[in-house]
Formats: C-alpha cells, structure tokens, sequence
C-alpha cells in the first residue's frame, strides 16, 4: 500500500497542493471558456455579412460566376480559333506600285495592286491607262508566293512589297 510518509509528505501539504492544482485549472477552464466564446462570436460575425446572408452563400455566387465565366471564356476561345482560321484566307498583305504605263502618254494613272494572304496566296492586279485607248486591267494568280506567267518589273516590285509586309 501507497503512504505518503515513506516519500517524507505529509497529508496535509500533499491535499493542500492538489487543492492549488484544482484551483489553477479552475481558472484555466474559466480562461478557456471565454476565449471559445470569444472566439465563436468572431466566427459567427465573420460567416455573416451585413445583411445577414451566410459568408458560405457569397461563396457559392461567387464559384457559380466563376463557373459562368469559364463557359464564357471558352466559348470566346472557341470564336477566336474562328477567327485566327478565317484570318488565314484574309487579303493581310498589301504591295501597291503606281507607274506610267505608255511613257508619258498616259501619266502614272497606272497601277500594280497585289493582295495576299498568309500563307502569300492571292492575286495580282495590273490596271494600265492610256489617254488614247482607255485602261487595260489583268489578274494574275500567286499561289505561295509564286507566279506561273511572267511578270513586269512592276508586278514583280508589287509582289515583293506583298510578301513581305508584314
């Protein structure tokens, strides 16, 4: 059997010292006690707003906007890969050479207009004037940047100019 005079205590002073320790974890549950209330009041302000909606049902408007905004976003993503596509076969690059056709005859009311694509596919448009025999207009095709017929030294300046503007 346990007795506390063959460690040297008496009873007196051990149940004195288990009362101290009762005491102190008296207060402590007491310091705790306020402190979770203290700490719930927080929580509860904090899951409320001013109007008194749940901070939990700003969150959930807040994911469904976000969830509106992807299907938004990917649907402008699908109109743009549209776009980028339909760019593709778009006159994009310009080269415009004036000159005079017939050597002071007509003045440099002719013209060399090419337009091209991206991919440098598209057209060349020769329009020539004369003050005698009117205007004279022809089209030729380029296909990746090349011509199959022969071009002036005009046509060739226009089309350089197209493929490489930017």
């Amino acid at each position: 059997m346990f007795k506390f005079e063959d460690f040297g205590l008496e009873i007196d002073l051990f149940v004195l010292i288990c009362l101290a320790l009762i005491f102190i974890m008296f207060i402590m549950c007491i310091v705790l006690l306020a402190k979770c209330s203290s700490l719930k009041r927080r929580y509860e302000s904090f899951m409320s707003d001013s109007d008194g909606r749940s901070l939990e049902e700003a969150f959930q408007k807040k994911f469904e906007n976000m969830d509106y905004i992807n299907e938004k976003l990917k649907e402008v993503d699908v109109r743009l890969n549209g776009i980028d596509l339909d760019l593709l076969k778009a006159y994009q690059k310009i080269g415009v050479v004036k000159y005079d056709a017939f050597k002071e005859i007509g003045g440099t009311l002719s013209f060399v207009l090419t337009l091209l694509t991206k991919q440098n596919d598209g057209f060349i448009l020769n329009s020539m004037h004369s003050n005698t025999e009117g205007c004279y207009t022809y089209i030729k095709e380029v296909r990746a940047g090349e011509v199959f017929v022969t071009l002036s030294e005009e046509e060739s300046q226009s089309l350089e100019m197209a493929k490489n503007a930017s």
